[in-house]
Parts: C-alpha cells; sequence; structure tokens
C-alpha cells in the first residue's frame, strides 16, 4: 500500500474535522451541494460512491459468479444476520437506551423518535459502500456481488413488513424512486461499466487490465475521504450544536455496529468460511443502506423529526466504525487462513 492507503484512518479523522469546521465556516455551500439530489439520492456523493465502486467491479467475472453456490456458508450468515437479527437488536437496542438509560436526559417523544430512526436504519443493509469494505479486505468480488444483490432483492419484500412490526405503523410509505434509483447508481451502472471495461482491456493484452486496475487503485480511498468530508459537513451544523443529542444517538449505533459485526465473523468462523468471503459477509451486516433509512424517515417523521435526526447520525458514525472492522479484519485474516475448511 501507498502511504496515502496505509494512513487512511487518519486522512478520515481529518476529514471528519475539515467536514465540520466547513459546514460551520460555508454553510451555503453545503447547502447548495446538499441540494443537488434526485429522490433523496445526492448525486455529488452518488458521483464519489460510484468512483470508490467501478474500481470494484472491474474484478468481478460473470463466469465467477456461478462458483458463487459452491460456498453457500457465507450467503446463509449474511441473511440470517441481516434479516433475522439485526432489525430486531436495534430496535431493542434503541428501547433499552431511550426508554431506559436516556430517558430522563430528553423529552418521551424524541426518545420515540429516535428509536423509530434507529429501527429505519437497522432494517437495511448496505447496498454500495460494502463495495468498498470488501476491496479493502481483499474480498471475492464476485461473492459480494452476489450477496448485496440477494439482500437488495430482500429488501424490496422484507422492508416494509419488518418496520411496520417493529414501528407498529400500518402503512410504510416505501420510497422507491429512492430504493430504484440506489442499486441503479450504486450497482448496476457501475457493474456494466466495469463488465465493459474488463472485457475490452482482456481483449487487448493479458496485462492491461491489472494495468488499468493499478492506475485506478488511489479512487477509491480519495473517494471514501471526499464523502466524509461532504457527509460531516452536510451535518456541521447540527453536529456542533447538539453534541448531547448525537452522542446519545451514538451509542446504541457503535454497540449494534461491533454486536452484529461479532455475531456475523464469529459464525463465519465457526462454519470455516474463508476470509474472502467472511469478512464482506459480516460487513455488509454492520454498514446501512442510509439513503433509504433516511429518505423513509423524512416521508414518515418529516426532515426536522428526531427520527429523522437519527437516521443521519447513522450515517456519520458508519465510516468510522466500517474502516475500525475493516482493519481488524484484516488483522484476523491468518485466523481464518489457519482453520482447515
Amino acid at each position: 500500500m501507498g502511504p496515502f492507503e496505509r494512513y487512511l484512518s487518519l486522512w478520515v479523522v481529518l476529514a471528519i474535522t475539515l467536514g465540520v469546521a466547513l459546514g460551520r465556516i460555508v454553510p451555503g455551500l453545503f447547502e447548495a451541494l446538499a441540494a443537488l439530489e434526485v429522490a433523496k439520492v445526492n448525486l455529488v456523493v452518488a458521483i464519489l460512491i460510484w468512483a470508490m465502486v467501478y474500481p470494484v467491479m472491474l474484478g468481478v467475472d460473470f463466469a465467477g459468479l456461478c462458483r458463487v453456490k459452491d460456498e453457500p456458508r457465507g450467503l446463509f450468515v449474511t441473511l440470517a444476520v441481516n434479516w433475522l437479527i439485526k432489525p430486531f437488536s436495534m430496535a431493542a437496542l434503541g428501547v433499552i437506551f431511550f426508554r431506559g438509560v436516556f430517558a430522563g436526559a430528553i423529552p418521551p417523544e424524541d426518545a420515540e423518535g429516535y428509536i423509530a430512526g434507529l429501527v429505519l436504519l437497522g432494517a437495511a443493509p448496505c447496498t454500495a459502500m460494502v463495495f468498498v469494505w470488501s476491496q479493502l479486505t481483499r474480498g471475492d468480488a464476485n461473492y459480494t456481488l452476489a450477496q448485496v444483490s440477494v439482500n437488495d432483492a430482500i429488501m424490496v419484500f422484507a422492508y416494509a413488513p419488518i418496520v411496520a412490526f417493529l414501528l407498529g405503523v400500518t402503512d410504510i410509505p416505501v420510497p422507491w424512486e429512492t430504493l430504484v434509483l440506489s442499486v441503479l447508481l450504486y450497482v448496476i451502472v457501475p457493474l456494466a461499466a466495469g463488465l465493459l471495461t474488463r472485457r475490452a482491456l482482456m481483449r487487448r493484452s493479458s496485462g492491461a487490465l491489472d494495468r488499468y486496475t493499478e492506475r485506478l487503485k488511489p479512487a477509491g480511498p480519495v473517494g471514501l475521504v471526499l464523502t466524509v468530508v461532504l457527509l460531516f459537513g452536510f451535518q456541521g451544523e447540527v453536529i456542533l450544536d447538539r453534541p448531547v443529542v448525537i452522542a446519545m444517538i451514538a451509542v446504541p449505533i457503535l454497540i449494534q455496529s461491533y454486536g452484529i459485526f461479532a455475531i456475523a465473523y464469529g459464525a463465519a468462523f465457526l462454519l470455516k468460511v474463508p476470509h474472502r468471503v467472511a469478512a464482506p459477509c459480516a460487513l455488509i451486516g454492520t454498514s446501512n443502506f442510509f439513503e433509504l433509512a433516511v429518505a423513509v424517515a423524512i416521508s414518515l417523521y418529516g426532515l426536522a423529526s428526531p427520527a429523522a435526526l437519527a437516521t443521519v447520525v447513522g450515517v456519520l458514525v458508519e465510516v468510522p466504525v466500517m474502516l475500525s472492522l475493516v482493519a481488524f479484519a484484516n488483522r484476523t485474516r491468518t485466523r481464518f487462513e489457519a482453520v482447515p475448511a
């Protein structure tokens, strides 16, 4: 790794600081950038995520997708954690902290809103950024694509019923525009571009793809750092004006994130899933489809609601947490390789 990739965590910390500072210093700039959105999907962030995902898609080989069925254990762990555990554990943590631990510090109506926002986050597994986390852990690109695709298919049918059950709301407005546009921008378009580029380069020469991929290598970390600057810049005012509330919301999200990763990663280890599959399958459940969660929170409760704020805190917490888990997954790679399949 080059110095930029080696010290990525440091650059992210600096990006968080810079984003919050710029959000306070030039709020008008970030308001203008935040307004560039379609169906709650910010186009500037979408471009940066696309820049991160496209290089990963260069490693996808349709012939390799057929081999996913030879390793079903990773997919089993992903689906079990994402749909049988994660939504319910997030709801339970929300109740524990906002009806119990923090009950005396916030108004009851705000507490219910924060719980709702946490539920919306917990029921939406990641679609886009998991490709980045997979690449950082040297995950199997074909298998990661299969995991994301199956999750997205289940989300279409399961998201609204699960959220309705946990919130006691009979009619959950699924923002189909947000869901479809996100999958299109973050999965289908970069996948098609990656496959076409891969095919063209492999026809040219045997080493053309490797050379092209190497030149694109800095795009992922740079895109990640710029995304962090934007996300924290968008919320700079809120972070500085309501730091205690932000910290309280972050507590159950942090416990949920590390707890879900421990369950999924530990299950993959016990089932002797190869690390190239185990790391992405644990990370996909840990991160969230925040565009969907934010859009539903705004539709149900309003832009300035506690629920919307809780989903935004999930966005802010995600990148630092995921980088710490990526580092842990990389440090423990040899533990998986030492266990015979």
